[in-house]
């Protein structure tokens, strides 16, 4: 269970109940594979969700059944891992098969465990909705919740079951205020994260060896250098391999991400030898979905040649273009060249991530970047943008209000984050929209009139009538 603040929820069920596309949908994500074929899913997929405006890590499970082979043992094993991590189990079923003998056992499994539960009953579109609850009750988990995950149909109830079920501890629990910089080193297994730590700090706090995968659990360390407190969480190698999360490995992803949430600044540590691999990409974007300062770090850059540095620089443009906003940083951990460029990226991500940005300040930046290239037009004409105000930090948000702003496409919101990412320098940090339509200050006001007002309104429609008689 999760002991850093933020739950984690397991979703399991059978196979091809909807267990996916009930990920992808919570997550408004589509990291998980959907396909009408069961067992799909065969490892642990992790995402963030925001439920009820709560933030969770959200497991994506394969199905549980009976094992017919070495695949579907690992996948049950891989669930059983998932579950035990968990503070909230959710079963998902599948209305239209009804309950089956495998969903039996499996609650009555999960009903051994000491573990909050909820009972999903998935895909019950155009079906009896009372027969399907009279008999999803004979599992006896409570609460449940009727749901259509391809359509989100009760994923708003569901999530609002989900975040009042999770245990107060995994709410409340906030650790001790830190001072300075709260920095988290993430990154695929050996790409040099202890080795830094290590050299941050001057001495061999963690252990560093060429062998993927030495760090287990997340290194908490604190160091001043040049005047500035950093608190420092080495993670453990975050890797997407079948079998990666077996024994005493199965928490490292999880307590990864945690670590990674609780971070002001996190700095992606890549193996610039073996170019940008699809694990760092997926790993680029978590940190950019939980809205925390980003800075790219090429390690192991001695190694390499003048050509190989080109390659390398241009995989990173292309592979990473969602996170072009972080700065590159390029250095070698194990002989300490670029370490100065590092930690002041660092420093420089996390003063501009913790700036309020004014309101007067904003509006111009706003009004410039309209006027430069207006809003494209849409129905009922094109969307008035008046003004904006900062709204949160960590992500950055600003709130703009304006007139018909649901019109805004995707392309003209990027354009206005990168206006604004220019006007304050905001260099790895995130932004994040918030769109507001100003609201008319006399809708549902009726008007009422003078005595004098009436009488004038009786002589006009008396007048209007008989020129109507005349005509």
């Amino acid at each position: 269970m999760s002991t850093d603040g933020l739950p984690v929820v397991a979703i399991v069920g059978r196979p091809n109940v909807g267990k996916s596309t009930l990920f992808n949908g919570l997550t408004r994500t589509r990291n998980a594979l959907v396909a009408d074929l069961p067992g799909v899913t065969r490892d642990r997929i992790y995402g963030r969700a925001e439920l009820q405006a709560r933030p969770v890590l959200l497991i994506d499970t394969g199905g549980l059944e009976a094992a017919g082979d070495d695949v579907g043992t690992g996948r049950e094993r891989q669930t059983r891992l998932a579950v035990a991590e968990a503070d909230l189990v959710v079963l998902l079923t599948d209305a239209r098969a009804g309950v089956v003998p495998a969903d039996a056992e499996i609650a009555a499994w999960l009903r051994t465990l000491d573990k909050p539960l909820v009972h999903a009953v998935n895909k019950i579109d155009g079906l009896d909705e009372d027969a399907v609850l009279a008999e999803s009750l004979t599992l006896g988990i409570h609460p449940y919740c009727l749901i259509s995950a391809s359509h989100r149909r009760g994923l708003d109830h569901l999530s609002g079951v989900i975040s009042g079920g999770l245990p107060k501890a995994a709410e409340e629990a906030e650790a001790a205020p830190v001072e300075g910089i709260h920095l988290a080193l993430i990154g695929r297994p050996n790409t040099g994260k202890s080795t830094l730590l290590n050299r941050f700090l001057g001495e061999e706090r963690a252990l560093a060896t060429p062998v993927a995968g030495t760090t287990r659990d997340p290194i908490h360390a604190r160091v001043e250098r040049d005047g500035q407190k950093f608190h420092l969480v080495d993670t453990a190698g975050m890797r997407r391999r079948p079998g990666s999360h077996e024994g005493i490995e199965r928490f490292s992803t999880i307590k990864a991400m945690q670590a990674m949430e609780r971070a002001g600044v996190v700095v992606l540590m890549m193996d610039s030898t073996e170019g940008i691999t699809d694990q760092d990409a997926r790993l680029a974007g978590h940190v950019v979905e939980a809205g925390r300062g980003l800075v790219l770090a090429l390690n192991k850059w001695d190694g390499l040649g003048e050509s190989q540095r080109k390659t390398v620089l241009i995989e990173v443009g292309e592979r990473l273009q969602f996170a072009r906003h972080a700065p590159v940083v390029t250095l070698s951990a194990l002989h300490g060249s670029g370490l100065g460029e590092l930690t002041g990226a660092v420093v420089h991500v996390h003063r501009r991530a913790s700036t309020d940005l004014p309101t007067p300040a904003l509006t111009r930046a706003l009004r410039a970047a309209v006027e430069a290239h207006p809003p494209p037009g849409g129905k009922g004409g094109s969307a008035k943008l008046r003004y904006a105000h900062a709204g949160g930090l960590f992500p950055t948000r600003v709130v703009i209000h304006g007139n018909r702003t649901a019109q805004l496409p995707t392309q003209y919101r990027r354009y206005l984050i990168n206006a604004f990412r220019r006007a304050f320098d905001l260099t790895g940090v995130a932004v994040e929209l918030v769109l507001k339509d100003s609201d008319n200050p006399y809708a549902g006001r009726r008007n009422t009139l003078t005595p004098r007002q009436l009488q004038k309104r009786k002589r006009l429609r008396s007048f209007t009538r008989k020129n109507r008689r005349r005509g």
